[in-house]
């Protein structure tokens, strides 16, 4: 049974909604996200990025950022472009990306839920990535983004989603890389609420390190804070509406040379040059180096877990840790990931500047794969899923 929380919602009025919704954290570098909030004050990257309101060059993990976080949202709540709900409500979010629909629920989900597996996870976290959300949950006493779920379809939710969509929108706006988002307020709160306790899972799509994050802060301020700590906010998909995009890899530096890789990668493999460096099939990638393309199939597994099975484990075993010396990708510092939403183009961009010496193409992980790893009580190596489109950050708070 999963638990679905009606929240008091921090909201922009609805004329500034478009020029405060932002990406979320973790899809842009700090640059980039300089960049995007140039010239634009009420843009929430000053919240989630507030080493931005910062001078250049100062640690993203330094006191003065997640001080800053905290005065920024503090501001922002305060101010008159921000609407502070008196009662707590659940809404509708729909994305459109290229014409494919996606919609689901927002509402808080449970930490305890989390904890005790209601909440399955796919993906091991990176500890500096948690520790980092945890402190900007703690200082700001807020969760400022949502995370992404997603649940077997259940023609209830199904229903409920169909009737709040044909009413009026709070919000719709079509964002500057052409998606649309659409928010709702649900009307039958209770009767949405009530659907989910016949949910008996819900999967992490995309959040896992602000989920972990949620769970270490409601632990730190359980004694401190009011019970809403014990929640957070997510957006709920029906699996038929979700897609995943392929979640790449590059290498900073390669133990030997580029000359002596290539030859150890060609002795164990049948290695040849591509025009196309999107894999086209489960258990092939493509490595660019030396400004080449090359294809080549990872072996089959032996090992009968589902994890093994997968491609990112199969390259971890094939070449990470054998080739590269990589043996923990959670924490090794030379291994880096790309969304796959940034294109091949990204990955050769990288390695032409000399950001990376390797990069790496990877066939997309499937949603019946997470269910499996997810139902099985496994887990993922790191960055095995990307989804799009991405949640718009800032449009629905949750303070405690």
């Amino acid at each position: 049974m999963a638990i679905l929380h009606p929240f008091k919602a921090v909201r922009p009025v609805p004329e500034k909604a478009e020029e405060i919704a932002c990406v979320p954290y973790d899809v842009i570098n700090s640059s980039e996200a300089r960049s995007l909030a140039e010239g634009k004050a009420l843009s929430f990257l000053h919240v989630i990025r507030p080493e931005i309101d910062l001078p250049e060059g100062l640690d993203e993990h330094d006191d003065q950022v997640y001080a800053k976080g905290a005065s920024n949202l503090k501001a922002y709540v305060q101010s008159p472009f921000s609407i502070s709900e008196d009662s707590p409500s659940v809404y509708v979010y729909r994305l459109i990306m290229d014409g494919r629909s996606q919609t689901g629920i927002f509402g808080c989900v449970s930490v305890d839920d989390y904890n005790n597996d209601v909440i399955l996870k796919h993906e091991l976290t990176r500890p500096v990535k948690e520790d980092d959300r945890t402190r900007h949950i703690v200082e700001q006493s807020a969760h400022a983004e949502p995370i992404m779920l997603t649940f077997k379809d259940d023609p209830v939710v199904t229903d409920i989603i169909e009737t709040t969509i044909s009413e009026g929108a709070l919000y719709d706006l079509t964002a500057s890389d052409g998606v649309q988002h659409t928010i709702w307020k649900v009307q039958d709160t209770l009767a949405l609420v009530n659907a989910f306790k016949a949910v008996a899972n819900l999967y992490v799509a995309d959040g896992h390190h602000r989920c972990k994050a949620a769970s270490r802060a409601a632990e730190q301020l359980k004694n401190s804070v009011s019970d809403e700590v014990h929640f957070f906010p997510a957006v709920l998909f029906p699996m038929g509406d979700m897609a995943i995009l392929s979640y790449n890899r590059i290498i900073r530096r390669l133990p030997g040379t580029a000359a002596s890789f290539l030859a150890g990668l060609q002795n164990r493999f049948k290695i040849h040059e591509v025009d196309n460096p999107v894999p086209q099939k489960k258990g092939d990638i493509c490595l660019y180096l030396e400004g080449k393309w090359y294809g080549l199939a990872l072996p089959e597994s032996a090992d009968t877990d589902v994890v093994g099975s997968l491609d990112i484990g199969l390259l971890t075993s094939a070449i990470l840790d054998p080739m590269l010396n990589i043996t923990d990708p959670r924490r090794d510092p030379n291994i880096d990931f790309v969304g796959g939403i940034r294109g091949t183009q990204e990955l050769e961009r990288l390695v032409d500047n000399g950001m990376a010496e390797l990069a790496i193409s990877m066939y997309p992980t499937s949603i019946q794969e997470l269910v499996d790893v997810s139902d099985a009580g496994l887990l993922m190596p790191p960055k095995s899923t990307w989804f799009e489109p991405k949640l718009r950050s800032g449009l629905l708070v949750h303070l405690f």
